[in-house]
């Protein structure tokens, strides 16, 4: 039984060799679509065709749109300044920019650009056809071992790449994990991604994928992101997550209680892990120990999987989308169109200053 959670989205499909560490030997695609975009100067909503929306948030929208001078298509992230002014996110959207255009994985949604009009910030990302995680986990019911594994070892990859950078995700869930024409997975929606080389102690997070020290305010860093994976190894097996209630109170209160109940369909190995993962502790938690990331790796759930390969997008897809054309937005729920005058762009002048400058 799936419970309803909060979505927003990104996208395009990325192409490309990479190497062990992650990074692309092939750079070719990444850099024809940031010298194409520059090439006029820096873009706006002029050089654009929208198409269709394919997400939704607190401050805007995520449209497919069609370059024209190209005819390339990417996901387009528009968010209405006033909303983010009104509700203090302003460092939390520099976060997430900044964090976009500095990192660089084959797991992880590129960014190309990001610009803006009087009344709206846009970044323009690639556009990841497939759709989220979450919706294919939602049809399926519960993945199979097989199909999770890969999953959860193209992920563990990206974020022991992104902690490599000093930097904490802070919001792994399945509606934030997009499925490319290949079959591999992107994460997306930085926006509670932070560099943290320690410790910080903002509240954010999903609630159902919270670790205690989140909760507790005891200052928090990579480990969340660990506790976070637990979490979502086993929703994927399951179709739920460990811990859920209506009552956020009564949500955080188990939690903090930490009893999980598996599914009797767990196998020894992956309980094994999920409790590693799940450890109250954050300093004995599995990933945050000397090993950090290798650990996870090295775990019997993970038996068979060669790293090498996975690292450098090799390892066999477990879902291959069904993908008519590379706009094809038939992977993504529908949306209406009721705020479409508001996200219409904007001219004249800015009423927010310098407030987003370094946009």
């Amino acid at each position: 039984m799936f419970k309803s959670k909060k979505k927003e989205k990104e996208k395009e499909k990325a192409g490309g060799k990479e190497k062990g560490d992650g990074k692309r030997v092939d750079d070719e695609l990444y850099s024809q679509m940031q010298n194409l975009l520059i090439s006029d100067g820096t873009p706006d909503m002029n050089d654009f065709e929208k198409i269709e929306t394919v997400g939704t948030g607190t401050f805007g929208r995520v449209w497919v749109v069609k370059h024209r001078k190209s005819e390339k298509f990417f996901a387009l992230k528009q968010m209405r300044k006033k909303d983010i002014v009104r509700l203090r996110q302003v460092e939390h959207i520099a976060n997430e920019k900044n964090i976009l255009m500095s990192v660089k994985h084959p797991f992880i949604v590129n960014m190309y650009a990001s610009f803006q009009d009087a009344g709206h910030l846009y970044m323009l990302l690639e556009y990841v056809q497939g759709g989220e995680l979450f919706s294919h986990l939602r049809k399926a019911g519960r993945f199979s071992a097989g199909v999770t594994r890969f999953f959860a070892a193209e992920i563990t990859l990206a974020l022991d790449y992104l902690h490599s950078q000093e930097i904490v995700y802070r919001d792994l869930k399945p509606e934030n994990l997009l499925i490319d024409a290949d079959g591999h997975v992107k994460i997306t929606d930085f926006g509670f991604a932070k560099i943290v080389p320690d410790r910080t102690w903002t509240l954010c997070g999903t609630p159902e994928y919270l670790a205690p020290e989140i909760i507790q305010s005891k200052g928090h860093g990579k480990a969340v992101d660990w506790w976070a994976l637990g979490i979502l190894i086993f929703e994927m097996l399951a179709g739920q997550p460990p811990f859920y209630d209506e009552n956020p109170f009564a949500l955080y209160e188990k939690i903090l209680a930490g009893q999980v109940q598996f599914p009797s369909h767990f196998d020894s190995h992956v309980k094994d892990l999920v409790r590693k993962l799940l450890t109250f502790d954050k300093t004995r938690r599995l990933g945050s120990l000397k090993g950090g990331g290798e650990d996870i790796k090295k775990h019997k759930f993970f038996k068979g999987i060669d790293w090498k390969e996975f690292d450098a997008r090799k390892g066999k897809p477990a879902i291959i989308p069904q993908i008519a054309h590379e706009g094809d937005t038939t992977n993504f729920e529908p949306y209406s169109d009721e705020e479409e005058d508001e996200m219409a762009p904007t001219t004249g002048e800015d009423p927010y200053g310098s407030t987003f400058d370094d946009f």
